[in-house]
């Protein structure tokens, strides 16, 4: 990608000296939750529990709905601490890599809005180290990026990267670009009214209904992702030979159906709350290619 040089964002937070520890206030953390999750989500056996965590430690999308939607939100009673903050070249540079895709998901998002006679609200994105409290409660990295609607904010620990490289195999800063800008689609949903009637909706549903309902949000973050690298690169030419594919990539690599696969050897469609692979690396497509979010309407053209 061409990012170097590019105007950065005045958009991101970053608490990568910040320590935080806590308990719920019922008495346990996440991984303490994690049985009235699965119990709550009809998965059964700790194999499928496993599968099922190391699906939502890749794009957790909009995780105020998520935990909200099964009744789980709860206010943490966190410590913090701060200590002098210690990077590597390497990470420096992907901090300001990541402050420049955010500003350019700005300068695309204010402008498509503008077209709509709409107002972009420009997101926080936080920057963080193990664990980090946000409106939507305390969360681990492992638990990987995510939205939270409660503060508007998207929060990543850049050690995500690599992991996305390593055990992902989708390597690439097109593959780094794309986890951001599918994040930001979960803000555009929030900004144009989705995101709060899928909550709703999601709340009167069964668990198999709610679960393919929350595949269409996470397909139609997709596609606005790829609605941002369409007008990236047809504006801002920010697109070199061979990032296309890098983000075809790693929408492959994170399908429901190749995570499952990869974790207990068998796929069980009902459970999938992300989409397939083959149906992520469509809407990608077709946002990259329309550069038209009109085009992402995933609830009724899936």
């Amino acid at each position: 990608m061409r990012w170097r040089g590019r105007r950065k964002s005045n958009n991101v937070e970053d608490r990568r000296s910040v320590r935080v520890s806590g308990r719920s206030r019922s008495g346990g953390g996440m991984l303490q939750l994690l049985p009235m999750v699965f119990k709550v989500l009809g998965f059964k056996g700790t194999v499928l529990a496993v599968v099922c965590l190391g699906a939502f430690s890749l794009f957790t999308g909009n995780l105020g709905n998520v935990l909200s939607g099964l009744g789980l939100q709860q206010t943490n009673s966190v410590s913090q601490s701060t200590e002098p903050l210690r990077e590597t070249a390497a990470e420096k540079e992907l901090v300001d890599f990541v402050s420049v895709i955010l500003a350019d998901t700005e300068e695309t998002w204010t402008s498509i809005f503008q077209q709509k006679g709409l107002s972009y609200q420009e997101p926080q994105l936080v920057l963080f180290r193990g664990a980090v409290k946000s409106a939507c409660g305390m969360a681990q990295s492992a638990m990987g990026p995510f939205y939270c609607p409660g503060d508007r904010k998207v929060y990543i620990d850049l050690g995500f990267y690599d992991q996305l490289k390593n055990r992902y195999k989708a390597p690439g800063d097109f593959a780094q670009a794309y986890v951001i800008a599918h994040e930001i689609g979960h803000h555009v949903q929030t900004l144009l009214g989705i995101s709060g009637k899928i909550h709703a909706a999601r709340n009167k549903l069964s668990t198999a209904d709610a679960n393919k309902l929350s595949v269409r949000q996470e397909l139609q973050a997709d596609c606005f992702a790829g609605v941002w690298a369409h007008h990236a690169n047809r504006t801002r030419q920010l697109l070199e030979i061979g990032d296309v594919e890098e983000g075809l990539v790693a929408a492959s690599a994170i399908g429901d159906d190749t995570l499952q696969k990869q974790s207990r050897g068998y796929v069980s469609p009902d459970s999938f709350t992300h989409g397939s692979s083959a149906q992520r690396v469509k809407w990608f497509k077709t946002g990259l290619t329309s550069g038209n979010m009109d085009q992402c309407n995933t609830f009724s053209n899936f």
